[in-house]
């Protein structure tokens, strides 16, 4: 399961009683699908799989499978300990999916080499494929992700911590290590807000990226991903000032929001998908009222940037 291009990281939507909403959550991957992303992340750290129980991820995780129906792959998420890690990814798998994002182990810190072997742990569970989240206290160094290669169904990491340096050194490590496997491990850009980050990323060999905005403003994050991989600076440096820019800084405002302010977004374009779950809190209405002139911002300076108004300048 090597992924290149944008990924689609769906909401979880919740009813006003605080059960998962299934109908408007296949209306929600529709659309996701409609944008053409390289694959489908349901029930990870944007779908609040920490606020799910087993019988709510299975019904995500059997509903998304159903939608996409072979159309794209379906990654979903599995993390907590290694025995609960080891349950979702079963469960997983029994529902379909295409393969995993194991996300960091709960609250324990351990080192590079004990979290291979939480990975290896976890692995043993399914032959589904497996992807890495290095983020928290999940942090590798070259020898570690050298020895994921020896996972057969690691197929590869993505990172949210933000250190290109260290990102590049783990690419390197890999790609040079003289294994079999080497050529075809991959690497994904997961930062929140990938965006600002995906020049970065793209130069040092890892061009995928997973993408909140494309949750609640599609045409956005399709027109700059394609404009990151065909070298259109102006587009970039333009949609980076007016949205991205701006965006990150509301949703700095308020841990949580890389969730929240996401799902406000979605209910701005129509589908509500309802209220975060706890320890989340929901976008407050003056945020809200920003994050609406923000994507007002976006969309005026994406027209300006097509190729059209371009001519005209």
């Amino acid at each position: 399961m090597h992924l290149q291009g944008l990924l689609s990281f769906p909401l979880t939507p919740f009813t006003p009683d605080d059960t998962v909403d299934l109908a408007r959550y296949a209306e929600h991957l529709e659309r996701q699908i409609a944008a053409g992303p390289a694959a489908l992340f349901v029930a990870c750290g944007t779908g609040e799989f920490t606020a799910l129980d087993r019988e709510e991820y299975r019904d995500l995780v059997a509903t998304a499978v159903r939608v996409a129906g072979g159309r794209l792959p379906v990654v979903a998420g599995c993390g907590g300990g290694p025995r609960l890690a080891r349950e979702f990814a079963l469960a997983a798998a029994g529902c379909g999916a295409d393969g995993l994002l194991l996300l960091p182990p709960y609250l324990v810190a351990s080192t590079p080499a004990g979290l291979v072997g939480h990975v290896r742990y976890v692995a043993g569970a399914t032959e589904l494929p497996i992807i890495v989240y290095q983020r928290a206290n999940a942090v590798l160094d070259e020898a570690a992700a050298v020895a994921l290669l020896n996972l057969p169904t690691v197929t590869g990491i993505k990172d949210g911590r933000g250190d290109v340096d260290a990102m590049l050194r783990l690419v390197t490590a890999v790609r040079t290590s003289g294994h079999p496997r080497a050529a075809a491990f991959g690497f994904l850009n997961g930062l929140p807000t990938a965006e600002l980050s995906a020049q970065a990323y793209r130069a040092i060999g890892v061009p995928g990226y997973s993408s909140a905005v494309l949750c609640f403003a599609p045409d956005i994050a399709t027109a700059f991903h394609r404009a990151v991989r065909t070298g259109d600076q102006r587009a970039v440096q333009l949609l980076l000032a007016e949205f991205y820019l701006p965006f990150v800084a509301l949703r700095d405002r308020v841990p949580g929001y890389a969730v929240a302010l996401v799902k406000a977004g979605a209910r701005l374009a129509g589908l509500d998908l309802g209220p975060v779950r706890p320890p989340l809190v929901d976008a407050s209405p003056e945020h809200v009222r920003q994050l609406s002139g923000i994507i007002a911002r976006g969309r005026a300076a994406l027209a300006r940037s097509a190729p059209s108004a371009r001519s005209e300048d």
